[in-house]
């Protein structure tokens, strides 16, 4: 089946997702192990990927949790810095993609005000074709309303669709619509699965 349009997460397949990573080098491993144990970032953060503003989720949660307000704080403030750094083999395989006339979408859950500070620190995010955001659409993976709102939008058959994301739910959900898939786990991976599918050279996924 020929693939019509190429579909990429964000996320720990376009840029780290990782925030972990930005504590340890603030605060220490340590402290960050406790501010993790003691406030519950990655469950409230589901709220701003299903559409509240990122503002409303990290400032209410700071009073909340005073004794650690300034990190949390540092969840909004310091945004571009915990959502980072880019994932630069897979940024030249989404390049690739387009310099072959290649259709690229985004599906990706993330919010609808952080998406763009997102896309001014890292404007390969702005070249998508079409742009499916959790937070704008108020759908977030792995629902099967948000892969159906793709179908409906994009106009093109599941089938001709190849989706790549690193969380194995969200894989199971698309190809349980009939979705071409690739579940991500390296972007050395990813290229081969581009080469396979006649999509890049093996020079161009290098």
């Amino acid at each position: 089946m020929p693939i019509d349009a190429v579909i990429f997460d964000i996320g720990n397949v376009l840029i780290e997702w990782q925030p972990e990573n930005f504590y340890d080098r603030v605060i220490g491993q340590e402290r960050r192990k406790m501010f993790f144990d003691a406030v519950p970032l990655h469950e409230e953060h589901q709220k701003v990927d299903e559409g509240v503003s990122l503002r409303d989720v990290v400032f209410p949660l700071a009073d909340r949790y005073p004794e650690w307000a300034t990190e949390i704080r540092m969840w909004h403030d310091n945004w571009n810095d915990l959502a980072a750094p880019s994932i630069p083999h897979s940024v030249r395989l989404l390049e690739a993609l387009r310099t072959n006339g290649v259709t690229v979408f985004t599906l990706t859950n993330f919010g609808w005000d952080n998406f763009p500070l997102s896309q001014e620190a890292f404007p390969f995010l702005k070249g998508f074709d079409r742009e499916y955001v959790s937070g704008r659409l108020k759908l977030i993976k792995p629902d099967p309303a948000i892969y159906a709102h793709v179908e409906q939008d994009c106009g093109l058959a599941p089938q001709t669709l190849l989706f790549a994301d690193d969380r194995l739910e969200n894989i199971e959900a698309a190809a349980a619509r009939g979705w071409q898939t690739h579940h991500f786990t390296s972007p050395e991976g990813w290229a081969a699965r581009l080469v396979d599918e006649g999509l890049l050279t093996p020079e161009q996924a290098i």
